[in-house]
């Protein structure tokens, strides 16, 4: 990686679009996500210390665990990247406004190419054993610990369980319906091995996917989503969540319309990095945790 940990987390955005975003689905966890930037503030934040000597220590603690290539750090945060630009359908720079302003929705439909339900589908199922994958790498375990994983989900918090409500809204029900689980199952389930070859998310992060050839890759990936089909679907239920009342609350924070949800999909496809932010998040705390028990 050429930039260190402590510059990724100093130089995570406070405002645009994908911030923005997260805030609009604070309706879900009310108060689990903090927008946390910078790497002495987040030191700060999770240890409760304030003194410079202790910070400084335990950064540089964090900073030499992130460093070193026998742990799974760099590896988890290469994945969070990748799976977030797997799904940009066009430059984000162009479309950056200045923090605070709204973003039109109505002015890029023109732009805009919702993916077909199977390639949305197929890019769901990538972004949870991407979470899986990422997930076990941080925690230095086998990386087809699904069972691991899926016992984990119901400790999830923070920016953790923020990249997992952004994954349901985002790149299950805007895009898919309120079916999106049995929809995207049902897809999963009927994939080939070549059809998963085609997909341009596939290809980028096949390499980390567990099971071998693309056959033991394709029955890894099955057994992931359906491995979390029962947390989704209590998630959904739990906090009645539909694509209408995600649209509306997204509202509120980014100028977007509820008329065509699937280029909805398309514009929050392409205009957020949701993975990357929070996996940079998740990345920081458990390396400040892991520091502190060390030293």
């Amino acid at each position: 990686m050429s930039k260190s940990i402590t510059q990724l987390v100093d130089e995570l955005p406070t405002g645009g679009i994908t911030v923005m975003v997260l805030r609009g689905l604070d309706f879900v966890i009310p108060g689990e996500w903090n927008n946390l930037v910078g790497f002495e503030n987040s030191v700060r934040t999770i240890t409760g210390e304030s003194d410079p000597a202790l910070i400084q220590q335990i950064s540089e603690r964090a900073l030499w665990l992130y460093n070193d290539k026998n742990q799974g750090y760099q590896r988890a945060l290469w994945l969070y990247q990748t799976i977030d630009s797997a799904g940009t359908a066009l430059g984000t720079a162009a479309l950056a406004n200045k923090i605070g302003e709204n973003v039109s929705f109505l002015g890029f439909l023109n732009h805009l190419t919702p993916k077909a339900n199977k390639a949305q589908a197929i890019d769901l199922s990538l972004k949870l054993v991407a979470e899986l994958v990422g997930f076990c790498l941080i925690n230095g375990i086998p990386g087809d610990s699904i069972g691991d994983f899926v016992g984990a989900l119901g400790d999830y918090g923070g920016e953790s369980l923020m990249r997992m409500t952004a994954l349901v809204c985002l790149d299950g029900l805007i895009p898919l319906g309120p079916d999106f689980i049995s929809s995207a199952l049902s897809t999963i389930e009927g994939l080939t091995p070549k059809e998963l070859d085609q997909n341009e998310g596939f290809k980028r992060i096949k390499d980390v996917v567990p099971g071998g050839n693309s056959e033991g890759k394709l029955n890894f990936i099955q057994q992931s989503f359906g491995s979390v089909t029962g947390w989704m679907g209590d998630f959904v239920s739990q906090h009645d969540l539909t694509p209408e009342r995600v649209v509306k609350n997204l509202q509120g924070f980014v100028d977007i319309t509820n008329d065509k949800l699937d280029y909805v999909a398309a514009f929050l496809d392409m205009t957020t990095n949701y993975y990357t932010h929070t996996g940079t998040q998740t990345l920081a705390r458990r390396l400040i945790e892991r520091a502190v028990a060390e030293i």
